[in-house]
């Protein structure tokens, strides 16, 4: 089934598009709204500035697609695979993105504010400020995400759960391109989170409760954590 195809039978209102194979075709500008793509292999497709709110693409494959400006709000990625894909600007609101891989994936400017993204891959993934846009992670699960060697510079993390989180060497200081600021996680939870040599410089930790992590080797310069709760237990003045 070709794009046409697949949109002719959207208008007339078919949804269940599993299985499809679309790869490395242009789905710019289209509304694919509840479709269910589950499983579909969409590797190296272009579908920026589209419409996907409250679709499924649990288990899709979308490594390397091009989604700058996509739609995602409230759509099911439950195990996507997401590797390389260029997320730029993307509405993920109250997207579920449990285990999805995002590994090296673009997520600069994205707002992800009320996402699932709980046991998801985030190695080396780029979440840094766009030219007009930081990236919101307000109110994100990342409960035993993978983050190592991230770039969360500027990036805003106010009351996101991170428990279990996996920081090591994540670079969370701050930025000159974006107003000298660093990562906001006030009031985020980072119980048992591993933080070891990442990069806080500046950060604002104000009243999280960083219980039990691993701040072995990490840049605290500047750190600003009044009222947060320590990894031995205190709360730090």
């Amino acid at each position: 089934m070709n794009v046409g195809e697949i949109l002719k039978h959207y208008a007339a209102g078919k949804r269940n598009f599993q299985h499809i194979k679309l790869q490395e075709v242009e789905l710019t500008n289209v509304t694919l709204t509840g479709a269910d793509l589950s499983h579909a292999d969409l590797r190296q497709t272009r579908l920026g500035k589209s419409d996907f709110s409250h679709t499924c693409l649990q288990a899709a494959d979308l490594s390397e697609a091009i989604l700058w400006g996509i739609d995602l709000s409230q759509a099911d990625l439950y195990r996507a695979i997401l590797r390389e894909a260029d997320l730029s600007g993307a509405k993920l609101v109250k997207t579920r993105l449990q285990e999805a891989n995002l590994i090296r994936a673009s997520l600069c400017g994205a707002n992800l504010n009320g996402a699932d993204l709980s046991r998801c891959l985030l190695i080396q993934a780029d979440l840094r400020p766009s030219s007009n846009q930081r990236t919101d992670l307000g109110y994100v699960l990342l409960t035993g995400a993978d983050l190592s060697y991230a770039d969360l510079r500027a990036a805003s993390l106010h009351h996101a759960n991170l428990d279990g989180a996996k920081l090591c060497r994540a670079n969370l200081g701050r930025t000159i391109q974006w107003g000298n600021l660093a990562a906001d996680l006030t009031e985020a939870s980072l119980q048992g989170a591993d933080l070891s040599y990442a990069n806080l410089d500046s950060a604002v930790l104000r009243k999280a409760n960083l219980q039990g992590a691993d701040l072995t080797g990490a840049i605290l310069t500047n750190t600003e954590l009044k009222g947060a709760i320590m990894p031995d237990g205190r709360v730090h003045e």
